[in-house]
């Protein structure tokens, strides 16, 4: 019987940003995937961070998972040349299909559309949807300002403290691949 894959669905930017540590955490994370053997789903395109992950996942000789509305497909470069490509006809139903189809999510730094990722998939957390670990890569503090937010919709009465507790917030690759691999290694039996 094989052993199941692990799947992490990883939200970030199509754009790459001011900082060159976010494409350089992002091509650190593709490579780590794909050593594990873990595969890899994103937003299937080749632009920003987001075509970073992806492409230090495939040299490495990873599992790539893209989906992408039909709607980005000029846009964000949609990326043909990995395992698996579904295109959806919407943003949601992009979302649902990333996420339905992995076991944990990662959130790099992004724009608008990386914090709606983020916050559906916190409010599905919030709300007993599903009990998938999610994790902030903080590279450089970049989600500190997000984080505070949180606490101070908590501090406000809009959310219970446990909101807090359904997200870690990691500041490397290095340490996001011990918090993988403490809570979905033993579940996934891949240790490499």
């Amino acid at each position: 019987m094989p052993v199941p894959t692990l799947s992490v669905c990883v939200f970030c930017g199509s754009r790459p940003g001011r900082s060159s540590a976010h494409g350089a955490e992002a091509r650190l994370l593709g490579a780590l995937i794909a050593r594990r053997g873990w595969r890899l789903v994103y937003g299937a395109g080749d632009i920003g961070i987001m075509g970073e992950v992806a492409r230090s996942a495939l040299a490495a000789g990873g599992d790539v998972f893209g989906v992408i509305p039909t709607h980005l497909m000029q846009a964000e470069q949609g990326k043909h040349t990995i395992g698996t490509l579904v295109v959806t006809e919407t943003m949601h139903e992009r979302k649902k299909v990333m996420f339905t189809n992995s076991d944990a999510v990662v959130v790099l730094p992004g724009g608008a559309g990386t914090l709606d990722e983020f916050f559906e998939v916190l409010t599905w957390r919030q709300i007993g949807l599903h009990s998938k670990p999610i994790f902030l890569l903080d590279t450089d503090g970049f989600w500190q300002p997000l984080i505070g937010l949180v606490e101070h919709v908590i501090a406000q009465g809009f959310a219970a403290p446990s909101l807090r507790e359904f997200f870690v917030a990691v500041e490397s690759v290095e340490a996001l691949e011990r918090a993988l691999g403490e809570l979905l290694v033993p579940a996934f039996g891949t240790s490499k």
